[in-house]
């Protein structure tokens, strides 16, 4: 195996906590977490295996329903490229959605208020992962509309091993740069960077958690952090509408 050369280790371990001290606003001690640990970690919430049940479910009856046509490729590519874009949308519309009022039922989504507490308090990992009932309502309805739209067996199975990988790769990615994990590799910086940006920064901006710098250019939320100001209500979202 390959040592990586403790120097090298020093400097990044130094750039990430300065990067860190400079997003939060504070120098805080983070306990090193090793990228085996996180993996353990990962798997004692109830997310990943519900996740992981229904992917297996979906490769098995993907390879039960045969050879199918090479159009279905077009499945996991149309998907992954247009996942930057839906990512964004998601976090936009449907979590960071504003409580409304219509007269006196007040429409404030379930997704929407887990997600308040998790900007409240971003280093509680159980609220990092989909909320379970939102969890089982997406998969079924995952699963019913695949059957519905699907012009075959096997493309509709295609749709949910594609639907479903994206999910737990989403899971993992998310769950990594909320752990104590540091980033080793530049990817997952920018990625770490991003995220953070956004839950200790200001939550107006940087909208990608897997995809860091995609669709947050194209839309306009990808700022400079240096020119962009520190919000008061990034822990406490809609609380000046409140």
């Amino acid at each position: 195996m390959t040592r990586v050369d403790p120097r090298i280790e020093a400097e990044a371990a130094a750039q990430v906590a300065a990067d860190e001290a400079r997003i939060t606003g504070q120098a805080r001690r983070r306990q090193a977490l090793p990228l085996f640990g996180a993996f353990r970690q990962f798997w004692r919430h109830p997310s990943p295996p519900v996740i992981t049940a229904a992917l297996v479910v979906a490769v098995t009856g993907r390879v039960l329903s045969g050879a199918g046509t090479w159009w279905e490729l077009l499945v996991p590519a149309v998907l992954l490229g247009l996942f930057p874009l839906l990512e964004w949308t998601v976090h936009v519309v449907v979590l960071h959605w504003r409580p409304r009022s219509i007269g006196r039922l007040v429409i404030d989504p379930h997704l929407a208020r887990e997600h308040r507490a998790h900007h409240a308090d971003p280093r509680d990992l159980p609220l990092v992962f989909i909320p379970f009932r939102s969890l089982v309502g997406m998969i079924v309805s995952l699963a019913l509309l695949s059957w519905w739209l699907a012009p075959s067996a096997t493309w509709g199975w295609t749709v949910l091993v594609t639907t479903y990988a994206v999910a737990l790769g989403y899971e993992w990615t998310h769950y990594l740069v909320h752990s104590d994990y540091k980033p080793r590799t530049r990817v997952y910086r920018a990625i770490w960077r991003n995220h953070r940006l956004h839950h200790y920064k200001n939550e107006h901006y940087w909208f990608a958690v897997v995809t860091a710098g995609t669709a947050d250019r194209l839309l306009g939320t990808y700022p400079d952090p240096g020119t962009v100001r520190s919000s008061p209500t990034v822990k406490a979202l809609h609380s000046q509408d409140a």
